[in-house]
């Protein structure tokens, strides 16, 4: 009795302090919540002609072919109804014993007590049947052209994904589990945590994916030895210290994506690229680009080849005393290389010796998945946005990427840290998902209706800084490499884009895995393979078809590629030389910038 009355007197005792750490969060809660600054609706969702053009098509299908949708309607309520009866006549029996689910294995499903128990076997069951009836009823929509038919089933998924019942506490056996283990500590630290994230977005709510506080950039990731050796208004220019004694002549240099931090080549020892092809007696030079504010608001795709690929390409001539480089481009950034290079055709020069292009788009006719995202109400409202601001803010494009997986970057942790509160895990790749970085304005609206939109570089031309380059123009040796699940940029449109270039050599490669991870993909791991066929002159599916596989990593391979057009062997190079003395040590500074609220 007296242990009895002693826990009791314990758990008061820790009631009492929870309430009152609940009252001091919900201060924070509205506190942060006040500093909320309004999005444009334009950002938020679809405009309302989708809207118009589902309610429209829908009810054509019910005067055209009424007996067909009734069929679906009385099809779902019979199965609901069904599906309740069930339900009561198990418990009415004292029955524990669940029904086989409605759909398919679903790993938000993962939990027993979903098959188990009858509460959440008919929660996940019914959602299941919802599910599939809105799926129908979409499918049943007629007269929507392609691209609104997948933005329709794009949006319609998100609401779906939203209303899962794992996404609510009352409905979610794991986060139920962990409340009473934790006798509600897990409800209060979750909201601590919810509390937090929304500090630091200024009311705007994004989920922190990974610890920050286990990694330090330049101290337990990117941390390969190197200087900066020179520096403008745009990037700096990191050079690698050499690890052999000799080198190839004719160096490297990587273009990285601006949409994010260069160190993505370089998070550990294990798993950096950079460090492997050091290794492999190159002389490495990267491209770490400035995260812009207000005053780059004005910056264009022209700016970024002239003040960055032209000025690093000579920087890196002059430091090596080289007439050619090799160059890198990454995602964005190889779509930028590859008009570069058309631009450098049109004025008669060969700086670049061969390009290699990682995940890069050049044809856009089909942009995958971002296609919901291409439409003009979207880009409208971030043009609105960008010339208000100045620049397209990290917020929206760390938003937009997540929901291209909302349940493993947004569902999923906001669950693991909001509703069972846990700290999120120390795991670098997503450290650095989540280091973003904003776009010049003018930049954004020339890349989205520009290449994205209109397809210029492929269909007419684009006018870049006095030229009109077309993707014919690019006829530098290319190895491009892209990857079988790439929801970004997609390997069947890279493949398109690398055919219609003008090169009389041409190596392609699909890496398994996706947009990271198949680039990422160090020989030592010996994970994925990857696919090659030197024949260009079919489609995408039928290169598959005859494609060899070969396990393992491409960058061997790749490094077979390079070291044939690299040159002759040389003594390791020293950093810079009389003109380009050291401003840092590697990262240097630009890396390190954080992005304006």
């Amino acid at each position: 009795m007296t242990t009895h009355d002693g826990d009791t007197g314990t758990e008061l005792v820790r009631l009492n302090e929870n309430i009152s750490k609940i009252e001091e969060l919900s201060k924070r809660l509205v506190t942060a919540l006040s500093h909320y600054k309004a999005i444009n609706p334009a950002l938020q969702g679809p405009g309302q002609d989708l809207y118009m053009k589902a309610a429209v098509g829908y009810w054509a299908e019910w005067v055209q072919n009424p007996a067909k949708i009734l069929e679906h309607q009385v099809e779902y309520w019979g199965k609901s109804l069904q599906h309740y009866m069930e339900a009561q006549k198990a418990l009415t029996k004292g029955e524990l014993a669940s029904g086989e689910s409605a759909g398919p294995k679903d790993k938000r499903f993962a939990n027993p007590l979903w098959d188990t128990h009858p509460y959440f076997n008919y929660v996940k069951q019914q959602y299941q049947l919802n599910s599939a009836a809105i799926t129908k009823a979409i499918d049943d929509v007629v007269d929507l052209d392609d691209v609104d038919r997948k933005r329709l089933r794009y949006f319609s998924q998100q609401i779906v994904d939203l209303m899962a019942p794992t996404n609510f506490l009352a409905t979610n056996p794991d986060a139920l589990e962990r409340a009473v283990e934790t006798e509600g500590q897990s409800l209060v630290d979750g909201l601590e945590n919810l509390v937090r994230d929304l500090e630091a977005n200024d009311g705007r709510l994004l989920v922190t994916l990974a610890d920050e506080k286990a990694f330090e950039v330049g101290g337990n990731i990117a941390t390969t030895e190197g200087k900066v050796v020179f520096r403008n208004h745009m990037f700096e220019l990191i050079q690698y210290t050499p690890t052999t004694e000799t080198v190839h002549e004719i160096p490297l240099l990587i273009f990285p994506p601006w949409i994010n931090r260069f160190y993505i080549l370089d998070l550990k020892d294990k798993n950096s690229m950079i460090k492997w092809a050091v290794e492999q007696g190159y002389t490495v030079f990267v491209v770490s680009w400035i995260n812009p504010d207000p005053s780059y608001r004005d910056v264009k795709l022209d700016d970024y080849i002239t003040d960055g690929y032209l000025t690093a390409i000579k920087e890196v001539q002059g430091i090596c005393n080289v007439k050619q480089v090799n160059a890198v481009g990454y995602c964005i950034a190889g779509t930028t290389l590859s008009l570069t290079m058309a631009l450098l055709k049109k004025r008669g020069e060969t700086p670049i010796k061969s390009a290699t292009l990682f995940t890069t788009l050049t044809d856009f006719s089909d942009q995958g998945e971002f296609t919901v995202f291409l439409g003009d109400d979207f880009v409208d409202g971030i043009e609105e946005e960008a010339m208000a601001e100045g620049y397209l803010n990290s917020f929206f494009m760390s938003r937009t990427f997540s929901f291209l997986r909302s349940n493993d970057l947004i569902y999923g942790p906001a669950i693991n840290r909001y509703m069972k509160g846990e700290a999120p895990p120390a795991f670098d790749l997503l450290f650095w998902n989540g280091d973003s970085t904003n776009l010049p304005g003018a930049m954004a609206i020339q890349y989205l209706r520009d290449l994205c939109q209109k397809n210029k570089f492929v269909d007419g031309g684009i006018e870049i800084c006095g030229e009109v380059l077309n993707i014919k123009d690019v006829t530098v040796p290319i190895c491009a490499i892209a990857c079988e699940t790439d929801h970004i940029a997609a390997w069947k449109s890279s493949y398109n884009g690398v055919r219609q270039m003008g090169s009389r050599s041409k190596t392609f490669i699909v890496s398994q895995s996706g947009h990271i991870a198949g680039i990422v993909n160090p020989p030592s791991k010996g994970k994925y393979g990857h696919y090659t066929n030197p024949k260009m002159s079919m489609g995408p599916d039928e290169w598959m078809a005859e494609a060899e596989f070969t396990p393992g990593s491409w960058w061997p391979r790749w490094d077979e590629w390079l070291a044939n057009r690299s040159g002759k062997q040389v003594p390791a190079r020293e950093h810079g030389d009389s003109t380009h003395p050291v401003l840092a040590d590697a990262p240097g500074t630009y890396v390190v910038m954080r992005a304006s609220a």
